[in-house]
């Protein structure tokens, strides 16, 4: 959300769009979001936005890759590097942990960093430690762009995340929006995916010792993927081949699908230089293949 939450008219009067939009997430309950918070520091962006892509070569000065990808879509990719004393950059680091911190319901939230536009997702410990401490947000935000730290209510937010406030936005809401039932939760049926981190709360004030909650992050104790152990004390012990979701739609009406996939061949007849029929994936090439199933309509 944090690329489409800007307001003001041009660049001098840039600010957060934060609190409207969650103002209007915390009033409707259809909205789902992830924050794409930004990281300080050296970035790749990749997006489909080609002119985009092309103005940002332009303000950065850094080297431009872009592509088209037959008549469907594109590519670019550009190096950058957000900067805390560039305002535009502070100003699109606020509004991450603004919409985080102000949207209610963490049911419908997720962590992100649009990896890697916003920066890398190695570095969700840092923004967790934001997440769950007043003084890390204070420490940062006395560092960056000054106008936009006044500019921003970022200060004025005292809300914390807790434990569980965590494993909301980064496991079981993600899950439980893609409609993934045996990820995201301990209970009976669910795929024994677990992360164990050393970070005791009986003994570790999280608001104040935000460092300590950075570390855990950082290097889980063990790592657990499908009941195997995978990682100890941070390092890979066993490797494992994962699961590749697909989604199985099924619709009332199957001779809908027919005559929409009719439409769809035409159109490659017409623009594109290979057939619909290269691009389905048969199952037999997937190692572990599991089915999303999703009943459609039109």
């Amino acid at each position: 959300i944090q690329f489409n939450a800007f307001g003001g008219d041009d660049w001098s009067t840039l600010r957060s769009a934060g609190s409207e939009i969650s103002d209007y997430v915390n009033r409707h309950t259809h909205v789902t979001l992830d924050t794409g918070q930004v990281i300080f520091g050296d970035t790749t962006t990749m997006t489909a936005d080609g002119p985009w892509q092309y103005e940002l070569y332009k303000l950065s000065g850094n080297k431009w890759v872009n592509s088209d990808v037959e008549a469907e879509t594109g590519a670019g990719i550009v190096p950058y590097v957000f900067r805390r004393k560039s305002y535009v950059n502070a100003v699109q680091w606020t509004i991450g942990l603004e919409v985080a911190l102000l949207v209610k319901d963490k049911w419908r939230l997720c962590l992100s960093t649009d990896h890697p536009n916003g920066g890398p997702f190695t570095e969700y410990p840092r923004i967790i430690a934001w997440l769950m401490s007043k003084e890390a947000r204070r420490r940062t935000l006395r560092r960056i762009h000054s106008k936009a730290a006044k500019r921003s209510i970022l200060d004025e937010l005292d809300y914390e995340y807790s434990l569980y406030d965590i494993a909301i936005v980064t496991r079981a809401a993600p899950a439980k929006i893609l409609g993934l039932k045996n990820k995201g939760h301990l209970g009976i049926g669910a795929d024994a995916d677990i992360a164990i981190y050393d970070l005791n709360p009986k003994e570790v004030d999280f608001s104040r010792d935000y460092k300590a909650v950075r570390k855990a992050f950082r290097r889980a104790a063990y790592t657990i993927k499908d009941g195997k152990v995978v990682v100890k004390d941070g390092e890979i012990v066993s490797s494992h081949i994962g699961r590749t979701y697909w989604t199985k739609i099924t619709m009332k009406d199957p001779s809908q699908v027919d005559q929409l996939v009719d439409e769809i061949r035409d159109r490659f007849q017409e623009y594109y230089t290979v057939s619909l029929s290269n691009y389905p994936i048969s199952e037999e090439y997937l190692h572990r293949g599991e089915p999303i199933n999703v009943k459609a309509a039109i």
